[in-house]
């Protein structure tokens, strides 16, 4: 029976890596496309998303079926229960990224009012905290999962730049404030995908500890 369930936690563990690769591929195209303004490339977002759900249920019905058959206790309960938390993150992720391609889509062919650097920036490194955050799961690194909430205060510092930095250019020009508004959604978004690879960094530390903590 233990090696059952530790074959099943094996794949379970492989299943939610590979949603979180698609979860970084859904971040990094729906901000290219943003700043390529390229419509296709936004209006695909959507199919990718739909593939994320797809696997967020298919995760959540074997952890089901886990807990149904297996019954874990303690840390093995704790295990199964951060990866139902870990795809909900994940999820919303995928959807925060549909909302930047909806506001892609929005803003069509309109010339952009700057050329885009520090929101390309804050996908990146939102990008690696995903990365990161899994990485602690499957090692379960509590000090990896630390430096997660050290890089979420870098995304949010971004985050500050770029809000004072459209404000600014709002209150200077009247007549770019509809897509500068669009802009700072867009940093807003980037900034919850942030937040949920930090969640799954607090949820690694209750995993491994069983205490429950905020890093950042």
């Amino acid at each position: 029976m233990r090696n059952n369930y530790l074959q099943k936690l094996k794949e379970l563990n492989i299943l939610v890596l590979k949603m979180g690769a698609m979860v970084q591929n859904i971040i990094e195209v729906s901000v290219q496309a943003l700043a390529k303004q390229d419509l296709e490339m936004a209006a695909k977002v959507y199919s990718l998303d739909d593939e994320i759900d797809e696997l967020e249920l298919k995760i959540e019905q074997e952890c089901m079926m886990l807990l149904a058959l297996q019954q874990p206790m303690a840390k093995d309960l704790r295990v199964v229960g951060t990866i139902m938390k870990i795809i909900t993150d994940l999820e919303r992720m995928g959807d925060h990224a549909v909302n930047i391609a909806k506001i892609t889509l929005t803003i069509g062919n309109e010339s952009l009012i700057k050329p885009l650097v520090d929101i390309p920036r804050m996908a990146k490194l939102s990008e690696d905290m995903v990365s990161k955050s899994l990485d602690a799961f499957v090692k379960e690194d509590i000090n990896l999962a630390e430096e997660v909430g050290r890089d979420d205060e870098a995304v949010d510092q971004i985050y500050d730049e770029i809000y004072a930095e459209l404000i600014r250019a709002m209150i200077k020009n009247p007549e770019i404030i509809r897509q500068a508004s669009y802009l700072l959604f867009v940093g807003r978004y980037l900034e919850r995908i942030a937040d949920h690879a930090t969640n799954i960094g607090e949820r690694v530390i209750y995993m491994v500890t069983g205490e429950r903590v905020e890093i950042n």
